[in-house]
């Protein structure tokens, strides 16, 4: 028939018949007719065509997910076949059918490239297997099927875990303390909540775990260092899921320090050497804590606190004392609970010191006086009280002599004379007009004297 492609194995079989034919004419040559015309040369049979190869059919598609799905639709994602054939791919084909049956429908009329289909039209309420296949020219690929069917409902608010501030960094727990975790999520309909250690479903001997409709609280009673670890949390709603973990981590007192020795003692100074605790509670530790003690007392002083390093220089030590020294190791939970304790005794002896004393010149401070800050002019009003002032330098200590118009003033009441570490003050109680005029403070030592002076004035008020 025309337009028919010939059968590959009448075309393989027909150059294999062809040499016998050709044998037996070589055999039995024709002898052309006496008068008649040569026969034509014969045109050489073409060669027959052999068949195409098929095309290579497309793998399946990878990563078939829901990407969203309400009370009429389902929208499906995916990624493209690894491997698509020498043809290339011509398109996807989606079909669906109710779950527990084999009546596949076709949701597509026609091909698609792109990697994102919606099937609408959707009763509510339906369970829906689907699978997606790849269509080249040589057919289709084996399809890619959802793991569970699909509940065709609305979801009106999707699963979301808010978890606290402090939790979104290791919870931090002493051993024997209670963990009660609260957190909140949101999905409607109501997700399904479920918790796991480390991939683990959780011991429900040692964790409580209650599931609201907008919380799920995880309790702990006595925290134990075997529940340090990382907890995952998943808030599901069909195939809609938002995942949390909380890091938990439960810590207790560190071990004491290893090999504390005493490296060297010069001085008032003694040097200290230790190993870190075998134990360190599950959490890095923040430092050591020296002690000291002396063979007289027996009691123990702190002398360094929080010391990163396995060593340490122990100073002011007391000279004759013979000393112990013992170390804690610290964490977040506190001290160890118990100490590394040196074995041998520090003893400060006392250096041989030979006082050598200097020789030092005396000096002689002796000096004549002299006014480093002289009298001031003053006014002053009826009746007030009023004060004079100056400063004087001299050794040895010179005598004061105040004068008033150039006589001496004598021990009169009205005076107050006083010197106080070189300052001069003269006190004039209640002056009248009388008691204005020139003043002068006269300082007189062996070396010599010095005087200064000033006016003062009375008012009378009007």
């Amino acid at each position: 028939m025309p337009g028919k492609e010939p059968d590959p194995e009448l075309i393989q079989a027909t150059p294999a018949a062809e040499p016998a034919e050709t044998r037996a004419a070589e055999a039995v040559p024709a002898s052309p007719a006496e008068g008649a015309l040569p026969p034509e040369p014969q045109a050489p049979a073409a060669a027959p065509e052999r068949g195409e190869p098929k095309a290579e059919l497309p793998s399946c598609p990878v990563h078939l997910a829901v990407e969203d799905v309400n009370d009429n639709s389902v929208s499906l994602t995916w990624k493209a076949p690894e491997q698509v054939g020498s043809t290339g791919l011509d398109g996807y084909l989606v079909e669906c059918c109710k779950d527990g049956t084999a009546d596949w429908v076709a949701a597509n009329k026609e091909l698609f490239l792109s990697t994102r289909y919606t099937i609408r039209n959707l009763a509510s309420g339906d369970r829906l297997q689907i699978r997606v296949k790849a269509v080249n020219a040589g057919g289709t690929s084996v399809p890619a099927v959802l793991e569970q069917p699909v509940v065709i409902r609305e979801i009106l608010e999707h699963p979301k875990i808010r978890v606290p501030r402090h939790l979104r960094q290791t919870y931090t727990r002493c051993v024997g303390e209670v963990v009660n975790l609260l957190i909140p999520f949101q999905g409607k309909p109501r997700p399904q909540v479920s918790w796991s250690k480390d991939g683990q479903p959780l011991d429900s001997k040692r964790v409580t775990v209650r599931n609201g409709d907008r919380d799920t609280i995880f309790f702990i009673r006595e925290a134990a260092r075997s529940d340090s670890g990382q907890y995952q949390l998943s808030v599901k709603i069909d195939r809609l899921e938002d995942r949390a973990t909380i890091d938990i981590r439960v810590i207790e007192q560190p071990g004491p320090p290893e090999n504390l020795k005493l490296v060297d003692v010069w001085g008032f100074n003694v040097a200290l050497e230790w190993s870190p605790p075998k134990d360190n509670g599950n959490t890095a530790l923040k430092g050591y804590t020296v002690q000291k003690s002396d063979r007289k007392s027996g009691q123990w002083f702190t002398v360094l606190e929080h010391c990163l390093r396995p060593s340490c220089t122990v100073s002011d030590l007391i000279i004759g004392n013979s000393y112990s020294f013992r170390v804690f190791s610290e964490n977040a939970c506190g001290h160890s609970a118990t100490a590394a304790v040196t074995t041998q005794l520090a003893h400060i002896r006392k250096p041989e010191i030979l006082y050598k004393p200097e020789k030092y010149s005396g000096r002689d401070f002796s000096e004549p006086p002299k006014f480093t800050q002289p009298l001031a002019d003053r006014s002053t009003t009826r009746g007030y009280n009023t004060q004079l002032f100056c400063c004087v330098r001299a050794f040895p200590k010179p005598k004061i002599i105040w004068l008033k118009n150039q006589t001496e003033i004598r021990e009169d009441p009205k005076y107050i004379a006083v010197i106080n570490e070189g300052v001069c003050s003269l006190e004039i109680r209640k002056p009248s007009p009388f008691d204005g005029g020139v003043y002068t403070c006269k300082a007189v030592n062996p070396l010599g004297e010095a005087s200064v002076d000033c006016r003062l004035d009375v008012k009378v008020p009007q």
